[in-house]
């Protein structure tokens, strides 16, 4: 698999130092040129398009999953995690097929199909933040200035997807980590204060990074299965562990999609698919809020990795890396549950 040497250097990097400063960049933000700024008009400057064949048309091998995007009534605006660790600059070039590449093959595989049985998927690319952006240990702004350039771009993707693309249709609107961080402040100023495009929200899956629980004035978390015009999120960690960062946030269950804490049993696990896209793991693992996290029971099956990051330990007991994985046939079950509630209504 391609993505192999990408995250295998990675990793090799890190283990050379002791801490994360090995990919800090080595000027400030405003000492590099920014990379150039996409042009939606144009197909390279998205990761998915449902006009194409691209990698959110796959579905894990050996299963009965198919591609729905012709016939779906619905659109998911899609919006990828940080696939970037490299110290050049503090955002990413829309030219780096290396990049690129690992992008499509990872992360757009691996999440954005999951929604290709409820609705047509659009994922752009956007000049990412390096992973350094969210471990910046001084009080220099260069991570916040990374973000918000790389929310520009997203930003900008959303209204060209609007405008050109969209056509009154259902909206479910999706993340991860970084993605997340973006679809967040996406649904601020597009959907929490607009009564038109809220009617037009079917959910918003801001999985894998702290949602407060006043996040939004007018949008609230999902309270069931079949809610629209609301919002789930989750951030994974093996059962019995703190993270304080993202504790006493949003977490919906992704086995019962309820706010509560009662423990879901693994036979509520539609399965889980790993890293090599090659199987579905039926009942791979429970679920329980606690505290603004979910904890599951670490997996037996290979595929689901914790996020191994020297120097920071805190992170030794997250699946962040596999927030989507873990429940990617609920995630695929539910966002077709919840095109057809909105649809009924």
């Amino acid at each position: 698999m391609r993505i192999r040497p990408v995250l295998l250097s990675f990793v090799a990097l890190l283990s050379l130092g002791s801490c994360l400063k090995v990919i800090k960049p080595s000027k400030d933000f405003d000492q590099y040129e920014n990379p150039t700024t996409p042009d939606y008009a144009q197909p390279a400057s998205w990761a998915a398009l449902p006009t194409r064949r691209d990698s959110a048309d796959a579905v894990p091998r050996n299963t009965s999953f198919k591609d729905q995007q012709d016939t779906a009534a619905a659109d998911v605006f899609y919006v990828h995690p940080t696939t970037y660790y490299w110290r050049k600059q503090w955002n990413a070039s829309l030219s780096n097929d290396r990049l690129n590449q690992f992008t499509d093959d990872d992360v757009i595989r691996g999440q954005a199909s999951a929604f290709n049985a409820a609705a047509r998927v659009y994922a752009p690319r956007y000049r990412q933040a390096t992973l350094y952006s969210f471990f910046v240990d001084d009080q220099s702004t260069n991570g916040q200035k990374a973000l918000d350039l790389a929310y520009s771009d997203v930003k900008a993707s959303f209204q060209y997807y609007l405008a050109n693309y969209n056509q009154g249709r259902p909206i479910i609107i999706a993340g991860h980590s970084q993605g997340t961080v973006h679809a967040t402040r996406l649904l601020h100023e597009f959907f929490d204060n607009d009564p038109q495009l809220r009617r037009q929200l079917v959910a918003a899956y801001l999985i894998g990074f702290k949602v407060k629980t006043d996040e939004y004035q007018t949008l609230r978390p999902c309270a069931d299965s079949t809610q629209t015009g609301c919002y789930v999120a989750w951030n994974t960690v093996a059962w019995g562990n703190a993270y304080p960062p993202f504790q006493n946030g949003v977490a919906v269950n992704p086995l019962t999609w309820t706010l509560d804490t009662l423990a879901a049993p693994a036979r509520l696990n539609l399965g889980g698919v790993g890293q090599d896209f090659k199987r579905l793991d039926v009942g791979v693992v429970d679920a329980k809020v606690h505290q603004g996290l979910l904890w599951v029971h670490p997996p037996k099956p290979s595929g689901y990795p914790r996020f191994l990051l020297p120097g920071q330990p805190q992170l030794w007991h997250s699946f962040h890396i596999a927030d989507y994985g873990l429940f990617y046939a609920n995630i695929r079950q539910n966002a077709v549950a919840r095109v057809r509630a909105w649809q009924a209504k």
